[in-house]
Parts: C-alpha cells; sequence; structure tokens
C-alpha cells in the first residue's frame, strides 16, 4: 500500500511517498481504507524527533484518518459494517492508504459531516473533551484562557467550551486571526500574543480573578505567566511543549492560590482509556458537530504524495484550524 515514511529526522523534506506492506486487523481491531488523514503537532514532533511513537506502535505518522470499514479482526463486538464511514484514534499510522486500529477508537461519522473534513475531528475532539472536561473539570460561568486558538485544539476548545457555558479568551499570533477568534469561533476575548500581555488581559477581562482553566500547548516559555493568570483554585492543563519543556517556577505562587498543574499526553494511553475518551466524544461532542453547534475547522487539504508541502504549510504557523492528507 501507499504510506508517507520518514527518511530521517528534520524537516518537512524528510517525508517521502514509498510502498509499505498493508496491515492486517488483529483480534479487536478494524482495517480502515483510509480517505483522509489529520496533521497534528505530534506528527511534527515525531518528524523532527522529539516524540517517538510508543513502544509497538506504527513508524508512520498520524494519528486520526476517516475512511471506510474494509475488514475486522477477532472479537469485535461494536456495531459496525464493511464499508461504513468511520473516523478512528490512532496511536500511529495515519498517514496511509489502510490503518489498523482498536473498535473502542472507531466512531461513526457524525450527522451532516464529509467524510474528509471529519478527517479533523477525532484527535481534536478527544483531546479537548479529555482535557477540558474529563481532567479539568471546566464548569458553566467558569473562565478558560486557550492558547493557540487558531489552531485545530484551539478552534475545537473554543467552540466545545462556549456550547458549556464558559466564559472564554483564547490567544493567537496574528490581527487577523484574533478577530477570527471572536468573529467566527465565538470567543469572549482574542488577545495577539506578539503585541499583547495575555496575563494582563486576562486579569482585565475577569476583574483580578484570573482564569479558572488553561489549557496551554506552549509550556515552558508560558508556565510562570499562566500562573500568573490563574484564579484561585485555577487548573492549568500542560498538553504541548511548543515553546520548551524545562523552566523554573516559583512555587509560592502556585500554593498562593491554591492552584494545580497537570501534565497529560493522549497518545500513550492505554486502550481503555482512548475508549472511554471516544465514548465521551460519542456522546457529548458528536451531537454538537450535528446541530451546528461545533464546527469542524478545514484550513486546507493535500493530496498524500504531498505530505512535506502539508508540513511545511502547518509549520509556516498560517493555517487557521486544521490541515488534512487525502487519498
Amino acid at each position: 500500500m501507499k504510506a508517507i515514511v520518514t527518511t530521517g529526522t528534520g524537516g518537512p523534506e524528510v517525508l517521502a511517498i514509498s510502498e509499505v506492506p498493508a496491515p492486517t486487523p488483529g483480534p479487536g481491531e478494524v482495517l480502515i481504507d483510509v480517505i483522509a488523514a489529520g496533521i497534528n503537532r505530534a506528527d511534527v514532533q515525531q518528524r523532527r524527533g522529539f516524540y517517538p511513537p510508543p513502544p509497538g506502535a506504527s513508524e508512520i505518522l498520524g494519528l486520526e484518518v476517516s475512511g471506510r470499514i474494509a475488514a475486522f479482526g477477532a472479537n469485535v463486538t461494536k456495531p459496525f459494517s464493511i464499508n461504513q464511514k468511520v473516523v478512528a484514534l490512532l496511536t500511529g499510522g495515519g498517514y496511509a492508504a489502510q490503518v489498523c486500529v482498536p473498535a473502542g477508537q472507531v466512531l461513526p461519522l457524525p450527522e451532516g459531516i464529509d467524510v474528509i473534513s471529519a478527517a479533523g475531528l477525532p484527535e481534536v475532539a478527544a483531546t479537548v473533551h479529555s482535557n477540558l472536561f474529563m481532567t479539568a473539570q471546566l464548569q458553566a460561568g467558569e473562565t478558560v484562557l486557550i492558547h493557540g486558538g487558531a489552531g485545530g485544539i484551539g478552534a475545537m476548545a473554543i467552540q466545545l467550551a462556549k456550547a458549556a457555558g464558559a466564559r472564554v479568551i483564547a490567544t493567537a499570533g496574528s490581527d487577523e486571526k484574533v478577530a477570527m477568534l471572536t468573529s467566527y469561533l465565538g470567543a469572549d476575548l482574542a488577545v495577539n500574543y506578539r503585541t499583547d500581555d495575555f496575563v494582563e488581559r486576562v486579569k482585565e477581562f475577569t476583574e483580578g480573578r484570573g482564569a479558572n482553566v488553561i489549557l496551554d500547548v506552549v509550556g515552558a516559555k508560558y508556565l510562570a505567566r499562566n500562573v500568573a493568570a490563574l484564579a484561585t483554585y485555577g487548573r492549568l492543563v500542560v498538553i504541548g511543549l511548543q515553546g520548551g519543556a524545562t523552566a523554573e517556577l516559583n512555587l509560592g505562587a502556585l500554593l498562593t492560590k491554591r492552584a494545580a498543574i497537570i501534565g497529560t499526553t493522549l497518545r500513550a494511553r492505554p486502550v481503555e482509556e482512548k475508549q472511554a475518551i471516544m465514548e465521551g466524544v460519542h456522546q457529548h461532542v458528536w451531537p454538537l458537530v450535528a446541530s451546528g453547534a461545533v464546527k469542524p475547522m478545514v484550513d486546507r487539504t493535500f493530496p498524500l504524495e504531498q505530505a512535506g508541502a502539508a508540513h511545511e504549510y502547518l509549520d509556516s504557523g498560517e493555517h487557521v484550524g486544521k490541515v488534512l492528507l487525502t487519498l
């Protein structure tokens, strides 16, 4: 089958199209003919050599796909059918014509969503639902600060937080993106982090109280400032390290606020945890997508053979929402 392989570690130029053996579904797995695959920051980090796949996972990039079910392994109990259109959350292997995945990580398409756009939903929906609601326990009436609001995770987080009745502050890197976060996605306040101090803007917006929850993809670079922006009993959830992995912190500031810092990843979780997360997505997120309250944000699609160009575009930071590969 066709797949994108990495010829080394580094920039987008290390991605190449190749022929590789087709996978065979094991017990509890389904085989999916891939129609589209989402590109995520985790793929970029793996390409650069900073985020290797968990033991036993495919070396091929790709953490989410949409497609049609082609075959079943033994003991699959979920009510799927051959040729049914589905989406799947993966541990790897998405940049390929076929992929095998545990059946518990597969969901039917939300009603009214085309199969290509749906490829950009599983990873961001699972990441946001698990972190904002299952981990941080975001409640209606609370204020959440979402960094990277124009990315795939950020766009989903803004919409789900608003649907849950939270007040949303989001950051982005240009005035054009800032305008989109409020006018299209519904953020209550958007901050250009290149020209404004998000800590000051959060304090102004909350009349000095701070944000109850912060969803952070930056990491070390923002650690101290995130803690400064937290409210008493606030929860800082770190899900990315785009700004580095090591930072110093005045623990007194954390203790004074009785606040919590939580670090999570999705990819390395056991199958059982991923299944529970996907069941939550099916129950809580899919109805919002079907109703139009939450919209898939697809910026651009590239054919699989142009995976390098797609990564180059993602690296540029010009995108708003998801970048997808199509087969």
